[in-house]
């Protein structure tokens, strides 16, 4: 089955009609509050748009740009931004992040929220970081919501061969590690639904670690910090790694390299 089957049962609480969603678009307004200004933001991964409108509304923002794959969850933004009654200039781009420079123009601010880096392997990684780079002004930041799988599944036990990843009225959908590619550093699951155990996509991910992602933004950023849950303080927000001042002659140079 395709992705949009896939999502179909995975919402990650992105609805503007779901009370959780409606929560955790509040916990990242109050993220970003505070933060200084920014006159656009581009909103990667978007999903619904709920990180994106959040950010533009706490940075005053009058430019909003989202990329995102699934043209049916995109259209969904103008729901988040009627909801808090904004005047935003949208910009809804379906498309693959990989080719940012060819998608958008230049933004004041670009963030990746909802913990989306495993849908890259780290080539793909590289080349993100990079496409990034070059459509940031020069005082750009890059904001990356983000966890550390590394240590979650070696030093916490979490990790599960086979996993109950969401439930439904009268059925569950479940995942099964089904392989590894070792070139690529990419897990490969299945989703099967239960009872009946209909198979729903096999899928690949990457159980990426933040020291990883801080290195690899480190070639393309002058500035790179990290805001830990413990600091910022914010229920529903994970750990934020922030990339500024970003290098284009390097992003340019690798860009077409990976």
């Amino acid at each position: 089955m395709s992705m949009d089957e896939f999502y179909r049962h995975f919402r990650w609480w992105m609805e503007p009609d779901d009370e959780r969603a409606v929560k955790r678009f509040h916990a990242i307004f109050e993220f970003f509050k505070g933060r200084g200004k920014a006159s656009s933001v581009l909103d990667l991964c978007a999903g619904t748009g709920i990180a994106g409108v959040a950010a533009a509304k706490a940075l005053s923002a009058s430019n909003l740009t989202l990329v995102e794959a699934r043209e049916k969850d995109l259209v969904r933004v103008v729901e988040w931004v009627e909801r808090e009654g904004l005047q935003l200039s949208l910009n809804p781009v379906v498309g693959d992040v990989l080719k940012l420079p060819s998608l958008v123009e230049e933004h004041e601010v670009a963030l990746l929220f909802g913990h989306s880096m495993p849908h890259f392997d780290p080539f793909q990684a590289v080349k993100l970081f990079a496409g990034v780079a070059l459509v940031l002004s020069d005082t750009g930041r890059f904001f990356v919501e983000e966890t550390d799988r590394i240590y979650r599944f070696l030093y916490r036990s979490v990790y599960q061969p086979f996993r109950v990843e969401a439930r439904g009225e009268g059925y569950s959908i479940i995942s099964l590690y089904e392989g590894y590619d070792v070139e690529r550093g990419m897990e490969k699951r299945g989703y099967y639904k239960v009872p009946g155990f209909e198979k729903i996509l096999e899928i690949e991910v990457r159980p990426w670690d933040v020291a990883s992602q801080l290195a690899i933004g480190r070639i393309f950023f002058e500035d790179v910090n990290m805001v830990t849950p413990e600091e910022h303080g914010i229920e529903g927000v994970s750990t934020v790694l922030l990339f500024s001042k970003p290098r284009k002659s390097v992003a340019g140079m690798l860009y077409n390299q990976f």
